[in-house]
C-alpha cells in the first residue's frame, strides 16, 4: 500500500523573507506593479481589437503577447500577493501544479510566439511581394494555434509525470512552484522526467531561439545590399521584437539556471529578484515596448487618451454649470 507521505497534500514555499512591518507596503508596491502590467497589457489588447487597420499579422501576434502577459502575471501574482501578508506559505498539491501549468505555459507560449513574429518579420522583409499570399488569416490562425498547442501538450507530459512521483519532502526553495524543484524532491529515479524536461527544453525554448536567430541572420544579409532607406524601415519594424526577444532570452535563461543551483546558498533578496525577473519584467515591458515604438499603436493609444481627456473636460464642465445656481 503506497505512503500517503509520499504524496504531501502541501508544498511549503521556502524563498520568502519575513518582512515584518514591511509585508503591507511590499504588498501595496506589489498590487500596484501588478495593476500596471494588467491595465498596460488591456489598453494594448483593445486597442488592438478596437480599430480595424490594427488587424494585420503583426498587430495580432503583439495581441497575443499581451494575452499572455496577463495570463502569466495573473497566474502568478494573485498568489504571491497572498503569500505576502501571511506568515505560512504553505501550497495545495493542486494549487501547486495549477500554479506549474499556468508559469511554464506562459514562458512556453512566449517563446513559440516570438518565434511566430520573427517568421512574420523573415517574410515581410526577404520575401515582400509574396507576404499578403503567405500571412493570410488562415495562416495567422495556424501559426497562432500551433503556438499555442504545442505548449500545453508537453508542458502537461511534463507535469504528469512530475505528479506521479513519490516524493520525499515538500519544501520548495522558491517563492512559486516550479516542476523542476518537486522533481528534485522525488524518493525514485527521475530519468524520465529528465528525458522528458530535455524534449521540452529543446521543443519550447531551443527551437523557437535558433529559429528566431536563423530569420534575424537572413534578415540582416538582406538588409547589406539595401538602401539606408529600406533599413531604416526594417529597423523600425523589428527593433521592438528584438527588445521583447533579448529582454526574455535573459530573463528565461536566469530562470533555469536558478533552478540548477542550490539558491538556499544565495543571498535571499538576490534569490527572490532572480526567481521573479521572468514572470515580471516581459509582462511590464512588451506593451511599454510595442506602445511607444511602433508607431500606428502610439498613434491609436494616444488618440484613444486625447478622447477621454476631451471626455472628462466635457463632464467636469457640465457639472461646475449644474452646480452654478441662477442669479
Amino acid at each position: 500500500m503506497e505512503n500517503n507521505n509520499s504524496y504531501p497534500p502541501y508544498f511549503n514555499l521556502t524563498m520568502f523573507m519575513n518582512l515584518g512591518s514591511y509585508r503591507y507596503p511590499a504588498f501595496a508596491l506589489c498590487f500596484l506593479l501588478y495593476a500596471s502590467m494588467v491595465s498596460a497589457n488591456l489598453v494594448i489588447i483593445f486597442v488592438i481589437v478596437r480599430q480595424k487597420n490594427l488587424h494585420e499579422p503583426m498587430y495580432i501576434f503583439v495581441m497575443c503577447l499581451s494575452i499572455n502577459s496577463f495570463y502569466g502575471s495573473t497566474g502568478f501574482f494573485i498568489r504571491f500577493l497572498r503569500d505576502l501578508v501571511f506568515d505560512t506559505h504553505l501550497i495545495s498539491r493542486w494549487a501547486c501544479f495549477t500554479q506549474i501549468y499556468v508559469i511554464y505555459t506562459y514562458a512556453s507560449y512566449e517563446l513559440t510566439i516570438l518565434g511566430v513574429m520573427a517568421y512574420d518579420r523573415y517574410v515581410a522583409v526577404c520575401q515582400p511581394l509574396h507576404y499578403h499570399n503567405k500571412m493570410t488569416l488562415k495562416m495567422v490562425s495556424k501559426l497562432i494555434a500551433l503556438a499555442w498547442i504545442c505548449p500545453v501538450l508537453i508542458v502537461f507530459a511534463c507535469l504528469y509525470l512530475a505528479s506521479r512521483l513519490p516524493l520525499c519532502g515538500n519544501k520548495i526553495p522558491k517563492v512559486f512552484c516550479a516542476n523542476w524543484p518537486v522533481v528534485k524532491l522525488s524518493c525514485v529515479s527521475t530519468a524520465l522526467n529528465n528525458v522528458m524536461g530535455m524534449l521540452a527544453t529543446i521543443s519550447t525554448v531551443f527551437l523557437p531561439l535558433a529559429f528566431v536567430l536563423y530569420t534575424y541572420v537572413r534578415i540582416f544579409l538582406v538588409c547589406r545590399k539595401r538602401s539606408s532607406e529600406f533599413k531604416s524601415k526594417v529597423i523600425q519594424s523589428c527593433l521592438p521584437h528584438i527588445v521583447t526577444f533579448v529582454n526574455y532570452s535573459i530573463t528565461f535563461f536566469c530562470d533555469i539556471a536558478l533552478s540548477r543551483i542550490n539558491v538556499e546558498e544565495l543571498n535571499p533578496f538576490l534569490g527572490v529578484i532572480l526567481s521573479l525577473e521572468f514572470v515580471v519584467i516581459p509582462p511590464i515591458l512588451n506593451p511599454l515596448v510595442y506602445g511607444l515604438k511602433l508607431p500606428e499603436i502610439r498613434k491609436q493609444i494616444l488618440r484613444m487618451l486625447s478622447c477621454c481627456c476631451m471626455c472628462a473636460h466635457t463632464v467636469n464642465v457640465r457639472n461646475k454649470r449644474n452646480t452654478v445656481s441662477p442669479s
